[in-house]
Protein backbone atom coordinates (compact mmCIF):
# COMPACT_ATOMS: atom_id res chain seq x y z
CA UNK A 1 0.00 0.00 0.00
CA UNK A 2 1.58 3.34 -0.89
CA UNK A 3 2.02 5.79 1.52
CA UNK A 4 -0.64 8.95 0.41
CA UNK A 5 -3.14 5.84 0.49
CA UNK A 6 -2.44 4.93 4.00
CA UNK A 7 -2.58 8.38 5.38
CA UNK A 8 -6.16 8.58 3.99
CA UNK A 9 -6.88 5.36 5.35
CA UNK A 10 -5.55 6.93 8.52
CA UNK A 11 -7.63 10.43 8.06
CA UNK A 12 -10.92 8.41 7.63
CA UNK A 13 -10.06 6.23 10.70
CA UNK A 14 -9.37 9.35 12.97
CA UNK A 15 -12.10 11.31 10.97
CA UNK A 16 -14.50 8.01 12.13
CA UNK A 17 -13.17 8.33 15.42
CA UNK A 18 -14.23 11.91 16.47
CA UNK A 19 -17.83 11.20 15.31
CA UNK A 20 -18.53 8.81 17.25
CA UNK A 21 -16.41 10.69 20.34
CA UNK A 22 -18.65 13.25 19.58
CA UNK A 23 -21.88 11.06 19.25
CA UNK A 24 -20.61 9.65 23.03
CA UNK A 25 -20.74 12.81 24.43
CA UNK A 26 -23.96 14.03 23.07
CA UNK A 27 -25.80 10.70 24.22
CA UNK A 28 -23.75 10.49 27.20
CA UNK A 29 -25.39 13.05 29.67
CA UNK A 30 -28.93 12.70 28.19
CA UNK A 31 -28.32 8.94 28.99
CA UNK A 32 -27.03 10.10 32.50
CA UNK A 33 -29.98 12.52 33.63
CA UNK A 34 -32.34 9.90 31.89
CA UNK A 35 -30.67 7.06 34.84
CA UNK A 36 -31.08 9.77 37.39
CA UNK A 37 -34.41 10.24 37.22
CA UNK A 38 -35.18 6.51 36.52
CA UNK A 39 -33.54 5.89 39.86
CA UNK A 40 -35.43 9.06 41.77
CA UNK A 41 -38.80 8.35 40.87
CA UNK A 42 -37.96 4.61 41.99
CA UNK A 43 -36.74 5.68 45.43
CA UNK A 44 -39.60 8.53 45.54
CA UNK A 45 -42.34 5.45 45.12
CA UNK A 46 -40.46 3.08 47.58
CA UNK A 47 -39.55 5.55 49.46
CA UNK A 48 -43.33 6.56 49.98
CA UNK A 49 -44.57 3.01 50.47
CA UNK A 50 -42.27 2.08 53.16
CA UNK A 51 -43.31 5.66 54.89
CA UNK A 52 -46.71 4.24 54.67
CA UNK A 53 -45.96 0.74 56.38
CA UNK A 54 -43.88 2.48 59.19
CA UNK A 55 -40.86 1.76 57.88
CA UNK A 56 -37.49 3.52 56.15
CA UNK A 57 -36.55 2.85 52.85
CA UNK A 58 -33.15 2.68 53.75
CA UNK A 59 -33.71 -0.59 55.37
CA UNK A 60 -34.29 -2.85 52.24
CA UNK A 61 -31.30 -2.06 51.02
CA UNK A 62 -33.03 -1.70 47.33
CA UNK A 63 -29.83 -1.11 44.39
CA UNK A 64 -29.91 1.48 42.29
CA UNK A 65 -31.28 -1.53 39.45
CA UNK A 66 -33.99 -2.18 41.95
CA UNK A 67 -35.58 1.13 42.13
CA UNK A 68 -35.01 1.78 38.09
CA UNK A 69 -37.23 -1.27 37.59
CA UNK A 70 -39.75 0.42 40.54
CA UNK A 71 -39.73 3.35 38.51
CA UNK A 72 -41.49 2.03 35.59
CA UNK A 73 -45.10 2.15 36.52
CA UNK A 74 -44.36 5.23 37.82
CA UNK A 75 -42.83 6.65 34.42
CA UNK A 76 -45.19 4.53 32.02
CA UNK A 77 -48.86 6.26 31.97
CA UNK A 78 -47.04 10.30 32.47
CA UNK A 79 -44.26 9.38 29.36
CA UNK A 80 -47.73 7.74 27.82
CA UNK A 81 -49.72 10.68 28.10
CA UNK A 82 -47.09 12.60 26.56
CA UNK A 83 -46.47 11.21 23.85
CA UNK A 84 -50.34 11.35 23.43
CA UNK A 85 -50.64 14.49 23.27
CA UNK A 86 -47.74 15.83 21.58
CA UNK A 87 -48.97 13.41 18.48
CA UNK A 88 -52.26 15.42 19.04
CA UNK A 89 -50.79 18.65 19.58
CA UNK A 90 -48.49 18.36 16.02
CA UNK A 91 -51.54 16.89 14.14
CA UNK A 92 -53.62 20.28 15.49
CA UNK A 93 -50.54 22.89 14.90
CA UNK A 94 -50.06 21.61 11.38
CA UNK A 95 -54.08 22.20 10.68
CA UNK A 96 -53.69 26.13 11.58
CA UNK A 97 -50.68 26.35 10.04
CA UNK A 98 -52.57 25.47 6.73
CA UNK A 99 -55.05 27.93 7.56
CA UNK A 100 -52.38 30.50 8.47
CA UNK A 101 -51.23 30.38 4.68
CA UNK A 102 -54.85 31.98 3.75
CA UNK A 103 -55.41 35.57 3.97
CA UNK A 104 -59.29 34.89 4.51
CA UNK A 105 -58.60 33.20 7.98
CA UNK A 106 -56.09 35.20 9.60
CA UNK A 107 -58.12 37.18 11.67
CA UNK A 108 -60.70 33.96 12.89
CA UNK A 109 -57.46 32.53 13.95
CA UNK A 110 -55.85 35.68 15.99
CA UNK A 111 -59.00 35.72 17.91
CA UNK A 112 -59.32 32.58 18.54
CA UNK A 113 -55.53 32.18 19.64
CA UNK A 114 -55.66 35.46 21.96
CA UNK A 115 -58.88 34.13 23.70
CA UNK A 116 -57.04 30.60 24.02
CA UNK A 117 -53.62 32.59 25.57
CA UNK A 118 -55.29 33.88 27.95
CA UNK A 119 -57.52 30.63 28.85
CA UNK A 120 -54.47 28.98 29.19
CA UNK A 121 -52.45 31.26 31.58
CA UNK A 122 -55.31 31.87 33.64
CA UNK A 123 -56.38 28.42 33.81
CA UNK A 124 -52.49 27.44 34.97
CA UNK A 125 -52.63 30.81 37.40
CA UNK A 126 -55.58 29.33 39.18
CA UNK A 127 -54.09 25.73 39.23
CA UNK A 128 -50.95 27.27 40.83
CA UNK A 129 -53.00 29.48 43.55
CA UNK A 130 -55.12 26.32 44.69
CA UNK A 131 -51.53 24.42 45.28
CA UNK A 132 -50.26 27.96 47.14
CA UNK A 133 -53.91 28.36 49.16
CA UNK A 134 -53.52 24.30 50.67
CA UNK A 135 -49.60 24.25 51.36
CA UNK A 136 -48.05 20.63 52.74
CA UNK A 137 -50.94 19.06 51.03
CA UNK A 138 -50.54 16.86 47.95
CA UNK A 139 -52.96 18.08 44.93
CA UNK A 140 -52.45 14.81 42.46
CA UNK A 141 -51.96 16.26 39.28
CA UNK A 142 -52.08 19.94 39.74
CA UNK A 143 -48.46 20.37 38.10
CA UNK A 144 -49.72 18.24 35.09
CA UNK A 145 -52.31 20.56 34.90
CA UNK A 146 -50.21 24.04 35.13
CA UNK A 147 -47.96 22.70 32.59
CA UNK A 148 -50.88 21.91 30.54
CA UNK A 149 -52.22 25.67 31.27
CA UNK A 150 -48.34 27.03 30.44
CA UNK A 151 -48.09 25.35 27.26
CA UNK A 152 -51.33 26.05 25.76
CA UNK A 153 -50.68 29.91 26.59
CA UNK A 154 -47.82 29.66 24.62
CA UNK A 155 -48.82 27.65 21.87
CA UNK A 156 -51.74 30.34 21.61
CA UNK A 157 -49.49 33.00 21.51
CA UNK A 158 -46.95 31.97 19.27
CA UNK A 159 -50.07 31.25 17.12
CA UNK A 160 -51.60 35.05 17.38
CA UNK A 161 -47.84 36.24 16.51
CA UNK A 162 -48.26 34.29 13.18
CA UNK A 163 -51.48 35.65 12.38
CA UNK A 164 -50.47 38.96 12.86
CA UNK A 165 -46.96 39.21 11.57
CA UNK A 166 -46.69 39.60 7.86
CA UNK A 167 -45.44 36.67 5.32
CA UNK A 168 -41.29 36.65 5.51
CA UNK A 169 -41.36 39.19 8.29
CA UNK A 170 -38.15 38.96 9.74
CA UNK A 171 -38.98 37.37 13.51
CA UNK A 172 -36.82 38.22 16.64
CA UNK A 173 -35.24 35.12 17.56
CA UNK A 174 -33.23 36.01 20.66
CA UNK A 175 -35.78 37.13 22.81
CA UNK A 176 -38.32 34.34 21.49
CA UNK A 177 -35.97 31.62 21.72
CA UNK A 178 -34.99 32.77 25.65
CA UNK A 179 -39.16 32.90 26.19
CA UNK A 180 -39.48 29.76 24.99
CA UNK A 181 -36.34 28.03 26.61
CA UNK A 182 -37.84 29.79 30.12
CA UNK A 183 -41.33 28.04 29.71
CA UNK A 184 -39.74 24.64 28.45
CA UNK A 185 -37.25 24.65 31.55
CA UNK A 186 -40.69 25.78 34.01
CA UNK A 187 -42.84 23.24 31.69
CA UNK A 188 -40.18 20.35 32.57
CA UNK A 189 -39.56 21.28 36.21
CA UNK A 190 -43.79 20.71 36.70
CA UNK A 191 -43.55 17.61 34.86
CA UNK A 192 -40.86 16.15 37.40
CA UNK A 193 -43.04 17.70 40.24
CA UNK A 194 -46.07 16.09 38.80
CA UNK A 195 -44.50 12.80 38.49
CA UNK A 196 -42.79 12.86 41.50
CA UNK A 197 -46.19 13.27 43.17
CA UNK A 198 -47.42 10.41 41.07
CA UNK A 199 -44.93 7.74 42.00
CA UNK A 200 -45.20 8.78 45.47
CA UNK A 201 -49.09 8.02 45.26
CA UNK A 202 -48.52 4.35 43.49
CA UNK A 203 -46.43 4.33 46.73
CA UNK A 204 -48.98 4.81 48.76
CA UNK A 205 -51.44 2.98 47.10
CA UNK A 206 -48.91 -0.06 46.90
CA UNK A 207 -49.39 -0.27 51.11
CA UNK A 208 -52.84 0.18 50.86
CA UNK A 209 -53.01 -2.94 48.45
CA UNK A 210 -50.62 -4.69 50.90
CA UNK A 211 -53.31 -4.17 53.69
CA UNK A 212 -56.12 -5.52 51.50
CA UNK A 213 -54.68 -8.50 49.69
CA UNK A 214 -51.89 -9.50 52.27
CA UNK A 215 -53.71 -12.88 51.96
CA UNK A 216 -52.25 -12.99 48.55
CA UNK A 217 -48.53 -13.12 49.07
CA UNK A 218 -46.71 -15.76 49.71
CA UNK A 219 -46.76 -17.76 53.11
CA UNK A 220 -43.61 -18.32 54.91
CA UNK A 221 -42.93 -20.76 57.58
CA UNK A 222 -40.31 -20.05 59.61
CA UNK A 223 -37.98 -22.57 61.39
CA UNK A 224 -35.10 -20.98 64.25
CA UNK A 225 -32.54 -23.21 66.57
CA UNK A 226 -33.50 -20.43 68.65
CA UNK A 227 -36.29 -19.02 70.03
CA UNK A 228 -36.80 -15.55 67.74
CA UNK A 229 -39.78 -13.88 70.33
CA UNK A 230 -41.73 -12.92 67.85
CA UNK A 231 -44.61 -10.90 69.22
CA UNK A 232 -46.81 -9.57 66.07
CA UNK A 233 -50.55 -11.02 66.32
CA UNK A 234 -51.70 -14.09 64.37
CA UNK A 235 -48.30 -15.06 64.36
CA UNK A 236 -47.74 -18.78 66.14
CA UNK A 237 -44.80 -20.15 67.49
CA UNK A 238 -44.40 -24.20 68.02
CA UNK A 239 -41.48 -26.04 69.47
CA UNK A 240 -41.05 -28.58 67.26
CA UNK A 241 -37.17 -29.74 68.29
CA UNK A 242 -36.03 -31.80 71.26
CA UNK A 243 -34.06 -30.82 74.41
CA UNK A 244 -31.22 -31.98 73.18
CA UNK A 245 -31.54 -29.80 69.56
CA UNK A 246 -34.42 -27.42 69.90
CA UNK A 247 -36.11 -25.95 66.75
CA UNK A 248 -39.10 -23.34 66.67
CA UNK A 249 -41.54 -23.06 63.94
CA UNK A 250 -43.32 -20.10 63.40
CA UNK A 251 -46.33 -19.74 61.20
CA UNK A 252 -49.03 -17.06 60.15
CA UNK A 253 -46.42 -14.75 58.59
CA UNK A 254 -46.27 -13.74 54.68
CA UNK A 255 -43.19 -13.01 52.80
CA UNK A 256 -42.88 -9.09 51.52
CA UNK A 257 -39.60 -9.20 50.21
CA UNK A 258 -36.00 -10.63 50.45
CA UNK A 259 -33.75 -7.20 49.40
CA UNK A 260 -30.53 -6.65 51.26
CA UNK A 261 -29.58 -9.57 53.17
CA UNK A 262 -32.77 -9.02 55.02
CA UNK A 263 -36.41 -11.06 54.96
CA UNK A 264 -39.46 -8.66 55.39
CA UNK A 265 -42.43 -10.71 56.71
CA UNK A 266 -45.89 -9.66 57.38
CA UNK A 267 -48.08 -11.35 59.56
CA UNK A 268 -51.52 -12.81 58.43
CA UNK A 269 -54.60 -9.55 59.32
CA UNK A 270 -51.72 -7.09 58.76
CA UNK A 271 -52.78 -3.32 58.53
CA UNK A 272 -51.15 0.02 58.33
CA UNK A 273 -52.85 1.19 61.35
CA UNK A 274 -51.63 -1.66 63.88
CA UNK A 275 -49.56 -3.68 61.24
CA UNK A 276 -45.73 -4.58 62.08
CA UNK A 277 -43.16 -5.94 59.98
CA UNK A 278 -40.94 -8.50 60.84
CA UNK A 279 -37.42 -8.01 59.57
CA UNK A 280 -35.50 -11.34 59.68
CA UNK A 281 -31.44 -11.71 58.67
CA UNK A 282 -31.45 -14.19 55.45
CA UNK A 283 -27.56 -14.98 56.67
CA UNK A 284 -28.42 -18.72 57.22
CA UNK A 285 -29.57 -18.45 60.73
CA UNK A 286 -33.41 -19.15 60.00
CA UNK A 287 -34.40 -21.40 57.39
CA UNK A 288 -37.85 -20.10 55.68
CA UNK A 289 -40.41 -22.27 53.79
CA UNK A 290 -42.30 -20.23 51.35
CA UNK A 291 -45.76 -21.64 49.94
CA UNK A 292 -48.27 -20.11 47.42
CA UNK A 293 -51.11 -18.01 48.69
CA UNK A 294 -53.55 -21.20 49.35
CA UNK A 295 -51.53 -22.71 51.29
CA UNK A 296 -52.53 -23.12 55.04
Amino acid sequence: MSEPQESEERSLINTRWQRTLEVLSVIGPPLTVATALLVYFGWARTDAQAKAMGLDVSLFGYTVQDFILRSIQSLFQPLAWLVVIGLLWLILDRAVSRLLDSADHRTLIRRTATVVTVLGFAYAAVMWTVIVARPGQIVLYAPFLIAAGLVVGAWGLSVRRRAVEPAGRALRITPRALERALVFTLVTLLLFWGTSDYAQALGRGAAVDYQERSGLLPTAVVYSKERLAVTVPNVREDSVGTETAPLFRYTGLRLLVVSGGRIFLLNEGWNLAQGRVVVLPDDGSVRVEYGNASAD
